[in-house]
């Protein structure tokens, strides 16, 4: 576990001459060519991620989140923390976005113990809401990410085998405060394949590096704000499932909003099996969707039904789920020197066109539909004219 995969001695290598990739522009900055790498490594991703590869539709995934005394440094605005709970909030909603039948689970670690923020649900507005509160927490003492794994292991170990499990750990400090030895725990995390990636917001740190390794996770340090919220959006889309991933056939209920009748006498009103686990639903109401196999009602969808357990969606559901299985194919680059605004490239006849072009190209084609339109709404007038006419000649000539 501890041994680092064999690789050239330092000494045995060559000169890297790393220091000539950075370049200063003329204000004597170097943040465009860090845009330039951090380009280049989404473009990476992108080429890499291509179709035909096996991937959890059904997510169950902890975000853990670093509660100690490093999350009050200012290097992020105004500080770690608040930063960390913004950028989370986007990426909650994103996630159910994405997709809406997985789960998301939100733990807090900080003091040398762990503690359960959100438990695990298909509620984004819960979550949120728990973010916008945490803003007030205090940080301080250490992080501890044994317990913070185990807290996580403990839920995601009883989850079905065709659904992924996966933890994602938000880490600003340099140490881990842990009762017991992290790296049997991770053969553990191993064993019961649990995936589990870092994002560093200080540096690089070895035991998190194992522990992505080991797990078949994924492990950055963030260089700014923006790159920040582009590692967490990298984690939006699922990742590959395991060969060893189990496949079974999933029962789902389908059921459509209804709303009963205020003239109905029949009509009863009744709570939502939501409202049981707060006072955010509405309360007595005559609509909403009816479980298919034991009819209870739920003000919104997906959700798992409380009392029998079927799964409850709705078809654009499925279909925002299911469309990660065929990506787009990563569009080709076409440099272009020496240009004056923006141009565009119709594939078929493969022709550059300035903006100007292809702005005149559309005036003509809006025009010649819009004559189209207005000839055929005036046919239809004059055949409607033409109609009452002869009705009125007809009925003169009867008379």
């Amino acid at each position: 576990m501890d041994e680092e995969p064999e690789r050239t001695k330092r000494w045995e290598g060559g000169y890297e001459r790393t220091w000539e990739i950075l370049k200063e522009d003329e204000s004597g900055s170097l943040k465009a060519t860090i845009e330039d790498i951090l380009f280049k490594a989404k473009r990476k991703r992108v080429f890499e991620h291509h179709g035909q590869v096996r991937l959890g539709m059904m997510r169950h995934l902890y975000v853990v989140v670093d509660g100690s005394r490093t999350m009050e440094d200012q290097d992020l605005k105004p500080n770690r923390l608040t930063c960390t709970l913004k950028l989370l909030e986007y990426f909650v909603e994103e996630y159910f976005d994405q997709n809406p039948i997985s789960q998301i689970g939100i733990i807090v670690t900080k003091s040398k113990r762990a503690e359960k923020l959100t438990e695990l649900s298909g509620n984004p507005r819960k979550h949120i809401t728990s973010l916008k509160k945490a803003v007030d927490m205090t940080c301080h003492g250490e992080p501890s990410l044994y317990n913070s794994l185990s807290m996580a292991m403990q839920t995601l170990k009883h989850m079905p085998g065709h659904t992924s499990r996966e933890v994602l750990i938000i880490f600003s400090s340099l140490t881990t405060c842990d009762p017991s030895n992290i790296y049997d725990l991770i053969k553990t995390l191993k064993a019961a394949k649990i995936r589990v990636s870092v994002i560093g917001l200080s540096a690089e740190v070895r035991v998190c590096t194992v522990l992505a390794r080991e797990t078949g996770g994924t492990y950055h340090v963030i260089l700014d704000e923006s790159h920040y919220k582009e590692l967490l959006t990298h984690h939006v889309s699922p990742p590959p499932a395991s060969s060893s991933s189990e496949c079974s056939l999933i029962r789902m209920g389908f059921p459509q909003h209804t709303i009963a009748s205020l003239s109905d006498q029949d009509a009863k009103p009744s709570f939502s099996m939501a409202h049981l686990d707060g006072n955010t639903e509405p309360g007595l109401t005559l609509g909403g969707y009816f479980c298919p196999q034991c009819r209870a009602k739920y003000c919104e969808l997906p959700v798992e039904c409380k009392i029998c357990g079927l799964t409850l969606v709705s078809a654009p559901h499925l279909a925002r789920s299911y469309h990660h299985l065929f990506p787009l194919d990563a569009f080709q680059e076409i440099p272009l020197e020496e240009y004056n605004g923006e141009r565009f490239m119709f594939v078929l006849c493969a022709k550059m066109f300035s903006v100007w072009t292809v702005m005149f190209l559309f005036m003509i084609l809006y025009t010649v539909a819009l004559a189209v339109f207005i000839r055929f709404q005036l046919l239809q007038v004059f055949d409607s004219s033409m109609y009452y006419t002869l009705y009125v000649l007809k009925r003169n000539l009867q008379l």
